[in-house]
């Protein structure tokens, strides 16, 4: 069995609206479960409600001990009032304008950050909303894991290589990269030839909205066009099309904070309105993948200096970094000047 075997199922049970057990602690994601679920497993009425620590905040809450970290999650206790429904609203920020108020809510002293931190970080894993149910301790659950499971050794492996033609651009091979951990593919789009020279290389976050459809609230799909126009001038390089939608936090958690921003907040405060960080991404995958095709220096095209260190804090150098700046438009102007002025990105 592989050492991700325990953290996939767990991810697969999150999303099914299982519950899963992490440690000592019996977990139920909010987003996913149903009231039927939740009454099954907590006849009681028990169970109490963990938010991630930036969610709590947007709620107003707080942890109640002293210097704690704004970060840590946060327990809520159980009333008579508290079910799934509204735990739903509690968690999901687009509903936060249009219920009425919720509450009072009572956070609860809690000296288990470190396994709640965890569940919070399963839930970010699953694409699920950080919002979880805490079942008794004698919850029968469908998958379980420790905390070391969530710390497994990213690995690349090559599942699949074939010729991809692409108009105006040197001939190229699509090499696929499984997560054992999630099952989603990456992929690396090798273009042309770089003989021993540090290759050009792009890390894209996957971005259906942009690169399929076209959407102009960001510059992702321009930035994808750019990047192998880039590459294939250069005469060779490596994209890696990474599968970290929304700068990691999923999907639908995308269009929830499309929604926020619609409301008047930028990418950074709707993410935190979320329960999430800023930005979600890491590029462990990118490296091992990159080491996978033989490759420990890059001049790496971005505006990104995480990416730079993250890269790096894996082992590959980055020789140089190549700015990659796309024109912008007046629904995306905004979220650039976000980027820049309040995630750091360099010109």
């Amino acid at each position: 069995m592989s050492e991700s075997a325990p953290l996939g199922r767990a991810i697969a049970a999150l999303r099914a609206g299982r519950a899963v057990g992490l440690e000592d602690q019996k977990l139920l994601a909010v987003e996913t479960a149903t009231a039927e679920m939740l009454d099954l497993l907590d006849p009681g009425r028990r169970a109490q409600l963990l938010l991630s620590g930036p969610r709590a905040a947007a709620l107003g809450l707080g942890n109640e001990r002293e210097a704690a970290d704004p970060d840590a999650p946060v327990v809520v206790a159980r009333c008579a009032w508290l079910g799934q429904d509204e735990a739903l609203a509690l968690a999901d920020p687009g509903r936060d304008l249009d219920r009425a108020p919720i509450g009072p809510l009572e956070p609860v002293a809690n000296d288990d950050d470190e396994v709640l931190g965890g569940a919070i970080e399963l839930a970010r894993l699953a694409g699920l909303l950080p919002a979880l149910w805490l079942l008794s301790p004698e919850t029968d659950v469908t998958a379980s894991l420790s905390l070391s499971g969530l710390d497994r050794p990213v690995q690349a492996t090559i599942v699949a290589r074939a010729r991809l033609p692409l108009d105006d651009i040197p001939p190229s091979q699509m090499v696929s990269f499984r997560d054992p951990a999630s099952g989603e593919d990456h992929v690396a789009l090798v273009i042309g030839a770089f003989g021993g020279e540090p290759p050009l290389v792009r890390l894209h976050s996957e971005c259906l909205t942009g690169d399929v459809f076209g959407s102009l609230k960001c510059d992702c799909g321009p930035q994808l066009k750019q990047a192998l126009r880039l590459i294939g001038d250069a005469g060779g390089g490596v994209l890696l099309y990474l599968r970290q939608e929304g700068r990691g936090i999923g999907l639908a958690n995308k269009l929830r904070a499309y929604q926020l921003q619609d409301r008047g907040l930028d990418t950074v405060d709707a993410n935190r309105r979320l329960g999430f960080a800023d930005d979600e991404r890491d590029y462990r995958m990118a490296a091992a993948m990159l080491r996978a095709l033989g490759i420990d220096r890059v001049r790496l095209l971005t505006n990104n200096p995480n990416k730079v260190a993250g890269l790096e804090r894996e082992g590959i150098a980055v020789e140089a970094r190549i700015a990659h700046h796309m024109p912008t438009n007046p629904h995306n102007a905004d979220y650039i000047a976000t980027k820049q002025s309040r995630s750091g990105h360099l010109g």
